[in-house]
Order: structure tokens, then C-alpha cells, then sequence
């Protein structure tokens, strides 16, 4: 039914839906990084002034916070977890995975199990924090058909957190045998900590039996098309970890009480809250969450549509000759929403296109391709294309 909902899209329409973005003399192959918004989205930032003006410090009780648990419920729906579990939010999945870190005092010397192609936020956190005395297993991910058992190996008695991204952010590779993983972490007495930024409402996760014990975070300002300022982490409610970086908001419903000696954490998803936030993120994802449900656009929808036009262009870079730079997997299973192919002085081929009107980035020496929902096929050809021209120029000129 879903697959059938994204064959059957009105794209007309839907484009339509993105009139502040989508102009004739640009073609927005950043899928990956920054996608378009949808006009409803702009309105939903001035509803959230017009609350502000109107509610003042009414506001979060009135409007905020019923938005933040409709937003939540289904987010997590779209996660594939239970809409009742818990989740906070925060501006970026940084600040929520550093609150999770700081569960682990130094001084107890725990070990975080990871791999070498996590974002460039836990890279470095965690690179920082052992500079200090944090034990950390790095797992190298080149060779991605032995990655598993490799990080599987790693996970042993005395590991505290395992935390590993479900989608690679280079080339797009999607992690299998996440199941067990998790089992694997559970068994050892570690907490199991999946980044699913990457894949978040494009590509669907087969968490496994032990997805209860999950921690999960993600964020809006990709596939979501939520924009910045809108992540969230799911975990267990009934985790007895006490985050030490805790603002004010993890206890929110005890301020009118007396201050207690010990630090307290509140019910539901405030146990890894923090503290004033800004909330017009929470409006446009309220926004955008209403404008995939009125297109019918859930994830087996999205990916689908993503499928086909990750298909559309490996077969257009084939055609152009450069079928031996594609760096992502040519099995749509282990293939996320994007498409990366190796080149040479990757950066200058972004600035060209660039200026040519095709929006693309890069990672290294890759050239990342990322479509999106709301482009033609004819857009997805003639930007492919012009992506294959560029970097044969490059490779040309090496």
C-alpha cells in the first residue's frame, strides 16, 4: 500500500508544495544534506512567533509542549518503534549523545565500542574523551564484508557503550545484522547506541528483538525535511542512567517543589533533556510531519521513491562511462538515499556545479548525489550527467 502511495504521487502537486525552494534555475540533488522545505514549514515559523505574542510564557504548556509529544509520537512511528516509548529532543544529535556519554564517568574507565566511519560529531567527541582516559575500540569499515563480525568480535564483557550508525554517511552503505548487534551489546551489559541519522524516514530498520533496549538517535534536517534544530533520542523508559550534563528541563514538572540533595529525572523523556530551548524547530516538524501524512508519504512510500531514483542515477553513471568511480552498493538493500562516486579534487567538482545550477556535496573524494521526492526525473538525468562531466574533467586533468 505504501509503495503504491509514492507510484502514485501527484508530483505535480507535491511540487508545488515547495514553491520557496524549488526554482527553474537550480536542480537540488542535495538529498543528503540539506533538502527542500516544504512551504508549510515557513508557516509554521511564524505560527511559532504568533503563539509567542499571544501565549508569552503560556505558550510551552498551551502549545510547545502538546506539539513536542504529537511530534514525538510520530517520529518514533517513523523510527519503527512503539509512539508511547520515550525520546527527548535537542538542537543536534551532539548534544544528546554527549548527555548519554556523560552517564560514564572517566573515573569508572569505561569503553566505548565504535567503528572508524561514524559522523565527524561522535568522531570527535570521542576522540577528545580519550584523549582523557575514555577506552575506545575503533573498527575499521573497509572491508564492509566482514564489517559485522568484525564489530561483533569487538563487543565484549567490560564494554559499556556500542555505538555504531545504521547508514555509513560516506557512500551511503547500509549496516546489516543490526538485530544482532544489539543482542550482542545487551548480552555483554553494554548499552547499544544506533545513529540512524542517516537513513531516518527514507530507509526502513529491521531493529531486531532487543530494539526495546535501543538508544536511537536522529534528526529533521535531512530526509526529514524538518531543517536544523530538531533531533531526538530514543531509549528505554526504563533506563536508570543518569545523565551529569542535565539542564533544568529533565525535571521539569518539580521546579514549583523543594530542591532535593539528590538530582532527580523525570518521567517519560526528560531524563536526557536540557534545559530553554528555542521552539520553532518543534512547529516545523509539526508542519512537515502533516505534509508527508497528507501526501501519504510514510517510509516503505519514501523508500520506494528513493529506490527508483538512487537506480535512475547508478544507470545514468554507467551510460556516462564512470560506472567504475561509484563508490555506494549497487544492491539496493545495502544501498541508503544516496549515491557517492569517487573523484578526484571532489570539492572543485561541487563548486563547477555549482556554478552550473546542480546542487551536489562532497565528502573526502566523494561526490555524493542525493535525490529527493519533489525532483523529475529529467532534473535526477541532467544533473547525473552533468556530475559524470565534471568529473571526468577532473580525472582528466589528474
Amino acid at each position: 500500500m505504501s509503495d503504491e502511495a509514492g507510484r502514485a504521487l501527484d508530483l505535480g502537486a507535491f511540487r508545488a508544495a515547495y514553491g520557496r525552494f524549488l526554482t527553474d534555475d537550480r536542480v537540488l540533488l542535495t538529498g543528503h544534506s540539506h533538502q527542500a522545505w516544504p512551504d508549510v514549514a515557513r508557516a509554521a515559523m511564524i505560527e511559532a512567533f504568533d503563539d509567542a505574542a499571544r501565549l508569552v510564557d503560556d505558550k510551552w504548556y498551551r502549545a510547545v509542549f502538546p506539539k513536542m509529544e504529537s511530534v514525538g509520537r510520530r517520529i518514533l512511528g517513523r523510527l519503527g518503534f512503539d509512539e508511547g516509548d520515550a525520546i527527548s529532543f535537542g538542537k543536534s544529535t551532539h548534544e544528546l549523545v554527549t548527555r548519554l556519554l556523560s552517564c560514564f564517568p572517566l573515573a569508572s574507565g569505561p569503553r566505548v565500542v565504535t567503528t572508524r566511519s561514524e559522523f565527524h560529531s561522535l568522531h570527535r567527541q570521542l576522540s577528545r574523551l580519550a584523549e582523557d582516559g575514555l577506552r575506545v575500540t575503533w573498527v575499521d569499515t573497509a572491508d564492509r564484508e566482514s564489517l559485522v563480525d568484525r564489530f561483533l568480535e569487538a563487543i565484549v564483557p567490560g564494554t559499556s557503550l556500542v555505538a555504531l550508525s545504521a547508514v555509513l554517511f560516506e557512500d551511503a552503505f547500509v549496516v546489516p545484522r543490526i538485530g544482532e548487534i544489539v543482542a550482542r551489546a545487551v548480552e555483554v551489559g553494554a548499552v547499544p547506541l544506533v545513529d540512524a541519522y542517516h537513513g531516518f524516514n527514507v530507509v526502513p530498520i529491521a531493529w531486531g528483538p532487543a530494539k526495546d533496549t535501543l538508544f536511537v538517535t536522529a534528526g529533521g534536517y535531512k530526509y526529514a525535511q524538518m531543517g536544523e534544530g530538531i533531533c531526538f533520542l530514543r531509549f528505554p523508559a526504563t533506563t536508570n542512567l543518569r545523565p551529569a550534563d542535565t539542564g533544568w528541563f529533565a525535571d521539569f514538572s518539580a521546579l514549583d517543589g523543594e530542591r532535593a540533595e539528590t538530582v532527580g529525572y523525570g518521567p517519560g523523556g526528560a531524563r536526557f533533556s536540557g534545559a530553554t530551548f528555542d521552539a520553532t524547530p518543534v512547529y516545523r516538524a509539526d508542519a512537515v510531519l502533516q505534509h508527508w501524512d497528507r501526501f501519504g508519504l510514510d517510509v516503505p512510500a519514501l523508500r520506494a521513491i528513493s529506490l527508483r531514483q538512487t537506480r535512475r542515477i547508478l544507470a545514468k553513471l554507467d551510460e556516462a562511462g564512470i560506472a567504475e568511480h561509484v563508490a555506494s552498493s549497487r544492491v539496493d538493500e545495502r544501498r541508503g538515499a544516496f549515491v557517492a562516486v569517487r573523484s578526484p579534487g571532489a570539492g572543485r567538482v561541487v563548486d563547477r556545479l555549482r556554478a552550473r545550477g546542480i546542487f551536489v556535496d562532497s565528502r573526502g573524494d566523494l561526490v555524493r548525489i542525493g535525490p529527493a521526492p519533489y525532483l523529475t526525473d529529467d532534473e535526477i538525468d541532467h544533473g547525473t550527467l552533468a556530475v559524470a562531466e565534471e568529473i571526468r574533467r577532473e580525472v582528466a586533468s589528474s
